[in-house]
Protein backbone atom coordinates (compact mmCIF):
# COMPACT_ATOMS: atom_id res chain seq x y z
CA UNK A 1 0.00 0.00 0.00
CA UNK A 2 1.53 3.23 -0.65
CA UNK A 3 1.82 6.28 1.79
CA UNK A 4 -0.66 8.29 -0.22
CA UNK A 5 -3.26 5.16 0.13
CA UNK A 6 -2.20 4.95 3.93
CA UNK A 7 -2.84 8.64 4.94
CA UNK A 8 -5.89 9.19 2.89
CA UNK A 9 -7.50 6.36 5.42
CA UNK A 10 -9.54 7.55 7.83
CA UNK A 11 -8.07 7.02 11.44
CA UNK A 12 -9.77 4.86 13.37
CA UNK A 13 -12.33 5.57 16.51
CA UNK A 14 -11.17 6.23 19.51
CA UNK A 15 -12.13 3.87 22.19
CA UNK A 16 -14.23 5.39 24.89
CA UNK A 17 -11.71 3.38 27.09
CA UNK A 18 -8.44 5.85 26.14
CA UNK A 19 -7.29 8.13 28.92
CA UNK A 20 -4.29 10.37 27.54
CA UNK A 21 -2.38 12.02 30.00
CA UNK A 22 -2.61 15.29 29.11
CA UNK A 23 -6.81 14.90 29.60
CA UNK A 24 -5.95 13.78 33.00
CA UNK A 25 -3.87 16.64 33.80
CA UNK A 26 -7.04 19.13 32.55
CA UNK A 27 -9.15 17.12 34.50
CA UNK A 28 -6.42 18.11 37.73
CA UNK A 29 -6.51 22.05 36.97
CA UNK A 30 -10.47 22.25 36.31
CA UNK A 31 -10.85 20.45 39.91
CA UNK A 32 -8.32 22.95 41.58
CA UNK A 33 -8.84 25.49 39.73
CA UNK A 34 -12.88 25.31 39.94
CA UNK A 35 -13.47 23.54 43.14
CA UNK A 36 -11.14 25.95 44.89
CA UNK A 37 -13.23 29.03 43.43
CA UNK A 38 -16.56 28.26 45.51
CA UNK A 39 -15.30 29.08 48.70
CA UNK A 40 -13.58 32.11 47.08
CA UNK A 41 -16.35 33.40 45.71
CA UNK A 42 -18.34 32.84 48.82
CA UNK A 43 -15.84 34.67 50.41
CA UNK A 44 -16.47 37.83 48.34
CA UNK A 45 -20.56 37.31 48.23
CA UNK A 46 -20.39 36.85 52.43
CA UNK A 47 -18.24 41.00 52.61
CA UNK A 48 -21.19 42.34 50.52
CA UNK A 49 -20.81 41.38 46.91
CA UNK A 50 -24.02 40.85 45.24
CA UNK A 51 -24.06 37.54 43.67
CA UNK A 52 -25.16 38.33 40.02
CA UNK A 53 -22.58 40.78 39.35
CA UNK A 54 -19.92 38.79 41.06
CA UNK A 55 -20.91 36.30 38.32
CA UNK A 56 -21.17 39.20 35.39
CA UNK A 57 -18.00 40.56 36.38
CA UNK A 58 -16.09 36.93 36.76
CA UNK A 59 -17.05 35.95 33.03
CA UNK A 60 -16.68 39.31 31.49
CA UNK A 61 -12.83 39.40 33.30
CA UNK A 62 -12.50 36.37 31.90
CA UNK A 63 -13.05 37.02 28.62
CA UNK A 64 -10.95 39.75 28.42
CA UNK A 65 -7.87 38.71 30.29
CA UNK A 66 -8.31 35.56 27.40
CA UNK A 67 -8.78 37.68 24.64
CA UNK A 68 -5.49 39.64 25.24
CA UNK A 69 -3.66 36.84 26.25
CA UNK A 70 -4.57 35.09 23.02
CA UNK A 71 -3.83 38.66 20.86
CA UNK A 72 -0.12 38.45 22.22
CA UNK A 73 0.09 35.31 21.08
CA UNK A 74 -1.02 36.35 17.84
CA UNK A 75 -3.88 33.46 17.99
CA UNK A 76 -6.89 35.66 18.36
CA UNK A 77 -9.41 34.47 15.63
CA UNK A 78 -13.38 34.63 14.92
CA UNK A 79 -15.21 31.75 15.43
CA UNK A 80 -16.56 29.91 12.36
CA UNK A 81 -19.14 28.02 11.47
CA UNK A 82 -18.56 24.73 12.37
CA UNK A 83 -17.87 26.04 16.24
CA UNK A 84 -20.98 27.31 17.04
CA UNK A 85 -21.90 24.66 18.36
CA UNK A 86 -19.82 24.12 20.88
CA UNK A 87 -19.36 28.26 21.28
CA UNK A 88 -23.33 28.33 21.91
CA UNK A 89 -23.03 24.99 24.48
CA UNK A 90 -20.20 26.46 25.90
CA UNK A 91 -21.52 29.88 26.42
CA UNK A 92 -25.32 29.89 26.93
CA UNK A 93 -25.17 25.93 28.88
CA UNK A 94 -22.15 25.80 30.57
CA UNK A 95 -21.02 29.64 31.36
CA UNK A 96 -24.37 31.28 31.27
CA UNK A 97 -27.05 29.18 32.55
CA UNK A 98 -24.86 27.01 34.82
CA UNK A 99 -23.99 31.08 36.80
CA UNK A 100 -27.84 32.32 36.31
CA UNK A 101 -29.04 29.03 38.11
CA UNK A 102 -26.57 28.52 40.95
CA UNK A 103 -26.38 32.32 41.53
CA UNK A 104 -30.71 32.24 42.15
CA UNK A 105 -30.03 29.00 44.10
CA UNK A 106 -27.56 29.73 46.57
CA UNK A 107 -29.93 32.10 48.74
CA UNK A 108 -32.25 29.63 49.34
CA UNK A 109 -29.84 26.44 49.64
CA UNK A 110 -26.75 26.46 51.56
CA UNK A 111 -23.61 26.55 50.60
CA UNK A 112 -21.92 23.45 50.97
CA UNK A 113 -24.91 21.45 48.94
CA UNK A 114 -24.99 24.36 46.57
CA UNK A 115 -20.77 23.51 45.44
CA UNK A 116 -22.16 19.32 45.52
CA UNK A 117 -25.07 19.13 43.77
CA UNK A 118 -24.71 21.79 40.92
CA UNK A 119 -21.50 19.50 39.74
CA UNK A 120 -23.62 15.97 39.38
CA UNK A 121 -23.35 16.18 35.73
CA UNK A 122 -22.56 12.57 35.78
CA UNK A 123 -26.28 12.02 36.47
CA UNK A 124 -26.90 13.45 33.08
CA UNK A 125 -24.03 12.65 31.20
CA UNK A 126 -24.06 9.03 31.54
CA UNK A 127 -27.48 8.38 29.70
CA UNK A 128 -26.81 11.01 27.24
CA UNK A 129 -23.82 9.63 26.61
CA UNK A 130 -25.21 6.11 25.49
CA UNK A 131 -27.94 7.69 23.60
CA UNK A 132 -26.30 10.60 21.73
CA UNK A 133 -22.59 9.58 21.72
CA UNK A 134 -22.76 5.61 21.58
CA UNK A 135 -20.09 5.05 24.08
CA UNK A 136 -19.72 1.81 25.79
CA UNK A 137 -19.84 2.14 29.01
CA UNK A 138 -17.75 -1.45 30.86
CA UNK A 139 -18.27 -2.78 34.30
CA UNK A 140 -15.44 -1.06 35.55
CA UNK A 141 -16.82 2.69 34.94
CA UNK A 142 -20.64 1.33 36.28
CA UNK A 143 -18.96 0.89 39.62
CA UNK A 144 -17.61 4.02 39.29
CA UNK A 145 -20.91 6.17 38.77
CA UNK A 146 -22.14 4.14 41.77
CA UNK A 147 -19.41 5.12 43.86
CA UNK A 148 -19.64 8.88 42.46
CA UNK A 149 -23.46 9.11 43.40
CA UNK A 150 -23.05 7.41 46.63
CA UNK A 151 -20.63 9.92 47.42
CA UNK A 152 -22.88 12.87 46.02
CA UNK A 153 -25.78 11.95 48.51
CA UNK A 154 -23.23 11.40 51.59
CA UNK A 155 -21.93 14.72 50.95
CA UNK A 156 -25.16 16.43 49.94
CA UNK A 157 -27.22 14.99 52.88
CA UNK A 158 -30.58 15.03 51.97
CA UNK A 159 -31.89 13.92 54.97
CA UNK A 160 -31.54 17.29 56.87
CA UNK A 161 -32.98 19.18 54.52
CA UNK A 162 -36.45 20.79 55.24
CA UNK A 163 -38.37 19.62 51.86
CA UNK A 164 -41.79 21.03 53.58
CA UNK A 165 -40.16 24.51 52.61
CA UNK A 166 -40.81 25.58 48.92
CA UNK A 167 -38.10 27.90 47.58
CA UNK A 168 -35.34 25.06 48.93
CA UNK A 169 -37.10 22.76 46.79
CA UNK A 170 -36.74 25.21 43.97
CA UNK A 171 -33.28 25.78 45.11
CA UNK A 172 -32.68 22.16 44.33
CA UNK A 173 -34.53 21.99 41.45
CA UNK A 174 -32.19 24.69 39.71
CA UNK A 175 -28.76 23.36 41.14
CA UNK A 176 -29.66 20.04 39.55
CA UNK A 177 -30.90 22.19 36.14
CA UNK A 178 -26.96 23.89 36.62
CA UNK A 179 -25.69 20.40 36.37
CA UNK A 180 -27.68 19.28 33.26
CA UNK A 181 -26.86 22.83 31.34
CA UNK A 182 -23.00 21.22 31.90
CA UNK A 183 -23.60 17.75 31.05
CA UNK A 184 -25.36 18.77 28.11
CA UNK A 185 -22.23 21.19 27.02
CA UNK A 186 -20.26 18.02 27.29
CA UNK A 187 -22.19 15.97 25.31
CA UNK A 188 -22.42 18.64 22.40
CA UNK A 189 -18.54 19.74 22.92
CA UNK A 190 -17.93 15.96 22.17
CA UNK A 191 -20.42 15.19 19.59
CA UNK A 192 -19.16 18.67 17.71
CA UNK A 193 -16.20 19.05 18.19
CA UNK A 194 -14.59 22.81 16.92
CA UNK A 195 -12.16 23.83 14.61
CA UNK A 196 -10.62 26.03 16.49
CA UNK A 197 -8.76 24.95 20.03
CA UNK A 198 -10.74 25.31 23.18
CA UNK A 199 -8.17 28.39 23.96
CA UNK A 200 -9.19 30.33 21.34
CA UNK A 201 -13.11 29.51 21.33
CA UNK A 202 -12.20 30.82 25.64
CA UNK A 203 -12.68 34.67 25.14
CA UNK A 204 -15.97 34.88 22.38
CA UNK A 205 -17.18 31.94 25.03
CA UNK A 206 -17.35 34.33 27.88
CA UNK A 207 -18.50 37.27 25.75
CA UNK A 208 -21.56 35.44 25.04
CA UNK A 209 -21.96 34.49 28.84
CA UNK A 210 -21.68 37.96 29.82
CA UNK A 211 -23.97 39.21 27.15
CA UNK A 212 -26.73 36.74 28.14
CA UNK A 213 -25.98 37.48 31.97
CA UNK A 214 -25.97 40.76 31.95
CA UNK A 215 -29.97 41.52 31.91
CA UNK A 216 -30.18 38.87 35.17
CA UNK A 217 -27.13 41.40 36.70
CA UNK A 218 -28.99 44.53 35.93
CA UNK A 219 -31.89 43.52 38.03
CA UNK A 220 -29.73 43.36 41.10
CA UNK A 221 -28.06 46.05 43.22
CA UNK A 222 -24.14 45.50 42.81
CA UNK A 223 -23.67 45.44 46.78
CA UNK A 224 -20.56 46.46 48.72
CA UNK A 225 -17.18 45.64 47.74
CA UNK A 226 -14.06 45.28 50.18
CA UNK A 227 -10.77 45.22 49.44
CA UNK A 228 -11.11 41.06 50.02
CA UNK A 229 -14.15 41.20 47.71
CA UNK A 230 -12.53 43.18 44.62
CA UNK A 231 -9.00 40.57 45.60
CA UNK A 232 -11.42 37.14 45.28
CA UNK A 233 -13.28 39.08 42.17
CA UNK A 234 -9.60 39.69 40.27
CA UNK A 235 -8.62 35.62 41.12
CA UNK A 236 -11.54 34.40 39.70
CA UNK A 237 -11.67 36.40 36.44
CA UNK A 238 -8.20 36.20 35.38
CA UNK A 239 -6.89 33.22 36.74
CA UNK A 240 -9.41 31.28 38.71
CA UNK A 241 -12.19 31.33 35.92
CA UNK A 242 -10.35 31.76 32.74
CA UNK A 243 -7.75 28.86 32.75
CA UNK A 244 -10.21 26.80 35.22
CA UNK A 245 -13.25 26.79 32.53
CA UNK A 246 -10.12 26.23 29.57
CA UNK A 247 -9.27 23.18 31.80
CA UNK A 248 -13.04 22.10 31.62
CA UNK A 249 -13.09 22.55 28.04
CA UNK A 250 -10.47 20.74 27.02
CA UNK A 251 -10.84 17.81 29.35
CA UNK A 252 -14.35 17.37 27.69
CA UNK A 253 -12.94 17.09 24.40
CA UNK A 254 -9.90 14.77 25.40
CA UNK A 255 -11.27 12.25 27.65
CA UNK A 256 -14.22 10.25 27.66
CA UNK A 257 -17.72 12.07 28.76
CA UNK A 258 -18.48 9.53 31.43
CA UNK A 259 -14.98 10.11 32.94
CA UNK A 260 -14.50 13.62 32.60
CA UNK A 261 -18.15 14.22 34.00
CA UNK A 262 -16.97 12.06 36.94
CA UNK A 263 -13.77 13.71 37.33
CA UNK A 264 -15.67 16.73 37.63
CA UNK A 265 -17.54 15.47 41.21
CA UNK A 266 -14.06 16.38 42.45
CA UNK A 267 -14.39 19.73 42.36
CA UNK A 268 -17.12 20.09 44.87
CA UNK A 269 -15.02 18.13 47.51
CA UNK A 270 -11.95 19.88 47.02
CA UNK A 271 -14.07 22.92 46.99
CA UNK A 272 -15.31 21.87 50.89
CA UNK A 273 -11.52 20.36 51.79
CA UNK A 274 -10.66 24.08 51.31
CA UNK A 275 -13.73 25.75 53.05
CA UNK A 276 -12.94 23.95 55.85
CA UNK A 277 -9.18 24.42 56.28
CA UNK A 278 -9.83 28.14 55.36
CA UNK A 279 -13.72 29.30 56.09
CA UNK A 280 -13.85 26.71 59.24
CA UNK A 281 -16.31 24.75 58.18
CA UNK A 282 -16.90 21.97 60.06
CA UNK A 283 -15.27 18.63 58.69
CA UNK A 284 -17.51 15.71 59.28
CA UNK A 285 -17.39 11.97 58.72
CA UNK A 286 -20.07 12.40 55.94
CA UNK A 287 -17.31 14.81 54.17
CA UNK A 288 -14.62 12.21 54.90
CA UNK A 289 -16.97 9.36 53.05
CA UNK A 290 -18.34 11.27 50.49
CA UNK A 291 -15.37 12.91 49.22
CA UNK A 292 -13.60 9.25 49.40
CA UNK A 293 -16.29 8.09 47.27
CA UNK A 294 -15.87 10.84 44.61
CA UNK A 295 -12.63 10.64 44.52
CA UNK A 296 -12.67 7.09 44.64
CA UNK A 297 -14.68 6.71 41.83
CA UNK A 298 -12.54 8.88 39.82
CA UNK A 299 -9.65 6.86 40.10
CA UNK A 300 -11.56 3.90 39.19
CA UNK A 301 -13.36 5.18 35.85
CA UNK A 302 -9.85 6.72 34.94
CA UNK A 303 -7.54 3.56 35.80
CA UNK A 304 -5.78 2.46 32.54
CA UNK A 305 -7.55 -1.05 30.94
CA UNK A 306 -5.73 -3.97 31.02
CA UNK A 307 -4.33 -4.86 27.40
CA UNK A 308 -3.48 -8.14 26.09
CA UNK A 309 -0.37 -9.41 25.73
CA UNK A 310 0.34 -10.47 21.89
CA UNK A 311 0.91 -14.26 22.06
Amino acid sequence: MSRALATAQPAPPRSSETIPPAGLLQLLGAVVLLGGAWPITRYAVVAGASPSWFAEGRTLLSGLSAAVLLAVMGRLRLPVRRDLPALLAIGLLQLAGFFALVHAAVAWVPAGRTSILCNTTTIFVVPLSLLVLHETVSPRRWVAVAAGIAGIVLLMGPWAIDWSVGRTLLGHVFLLGAAACWGCTIIVVRRFPPRHSMLELLPWCFALASLALLPLAASHEPGTWSAGSLASFAYIGLVGGSIGTWCVMQASVTLPALVASLGFLASPAFGLLLSTLWLGEPLGPDLIAGAALILGGVAIAAWPRRTAVAA
